[in-house]
C-alpha cells in the first residue's frame, strides 16, 4: 500500500478480511474443480483466546482441499458434522450448507444421497477413536453408502499434515485470535486463497498470478 501512496491502517486490514474473506470463499466454491474418491483427513490445533480449538481439514490424493471446519471439540459428533459439511461442499455453496453459530450449535445434518452427488471409495485418518464412530453411524443413517472404506493408517496421513503447515505459517505470527467467529473468517480467506494458489479454481493454474488476479476481478468486479 505504502509503494502506491497508499495509507492503511492495520486494523483496516483486518475489517476487509473479515468482510471479504467468507465471501471470497463463497464465490469460489462454485468454480472449483472436482476432487478424486480417496480422502484424508485430519485436524490441527488453532488458539482463539488462548483455549486451543480444533480445525478439522481434508484433502484428496492428489493434495486438493476440500473442506475446513473449526470446532471447539474433537470427538465423534465434530467429526460427523465436518464430514457432513464436506460432502455438502462437493455440491453446494457454503452459504448453503451452514452459518457461523451453527458450527457450534447446530445438530449434525442427515444429507440426501438421492441429491447429494458425490464419488468417495475411501477416508484415511489416523488413530483417533471418534473417526469409527463417526462413520458408522454416518452409515446408518444413510449419510454415508456402507461401500466407503474407513482407513486407519497414520503414515497415510502424511499428505494432510504436510499440508497443515500452511496454516501454521500464518496463524503462528497473529499468537491467536480473540474470537470464533473472527477466526472462522480469517480461516476461510487462508483456505480458499491456498485452494486458488495451488490450482483447485477452473482456469486458473497452479502458480498463476495473473489467472488469480482476474479470477478476483471477474467474482467482485473491478474497483473504481
Amino acid at each position: 500500500m505504502l509503494e502506491r501512496d497508499l495509507y492503511v491502517d492495520h486494523t483496516t486490514i483486518s475489517r476487509w478480511v473479515q468482510k471479504y474473506a467468507p465471501e471470497l470463499e463463497k464465490r469460489c466454491r462454485p468454480h472449483l474443480k472436482a476432487y478424486n474418491d480417496s480422502w484424508r483427513v485430519d485436524e490441527t490445533y488453532i488458539k482463539i483466546k488462548t483455549v486451543w480449538f480444533y480445525l478439522y481439514r481434508a484433502v484428496d490424493s492428489a493434495g486438493n482441499t476440500i473442506e475446513v471446519f473449526l470446532s471447539p471439540t474433537r470427538d465423534a459428533e465434530a467429526a460427523k458434522r465436518f464430514f457432513c459439511k464436506s460432502l455438502h461442499s462437493l455440491t453446494f455453496s457454503t452459504s448453503q450448507v451452514c452459518l457461523i453459530e451453527e458450527h457450534v450449535t447446530s445438530p449434525t445434518p442427515v444429507l440426501d444421497l438421492g441429491t447429494t452427488m458425490f464419488a468417495l471409495r475411501v477416508i484415511t485418518v489416523d488413530k483417533n477413536a471418534a473417526y469409527p464412530k463417526a462413520i458408522a453411524e454416518l452409515k446408518a443413517a444413510g449419510t454415508l453408502p456402507e461401500s466407503v472404506e474407513l482407513r486407519q493408517v497414520k503414515y497415510l496421513n502424511n499428505l494432510i499434515e504436510q499440508d497443515h503447515r500452511f496454516i501454521k505459517r500464518l496463524t503462528k505470527p497473529g499468537m491467536g485470535f480473540f474470537s470464533f467467529e473472527t477466526a472462522w473468517r480469517t480461516l476461510q480467506g487462508y483456505e480458499m486463497m491456498n485452494m486458488i494458489r495451488k490450482g483447485q479454481v477452473q482456469g486458473v493454474a497452479k502458480g498463476d498470478v495473473e489467472g488469480q488476479v482476474a479470477l478476483v476481478t471477474m467474482l467482485f468486479g473491478r474497483t473504481a
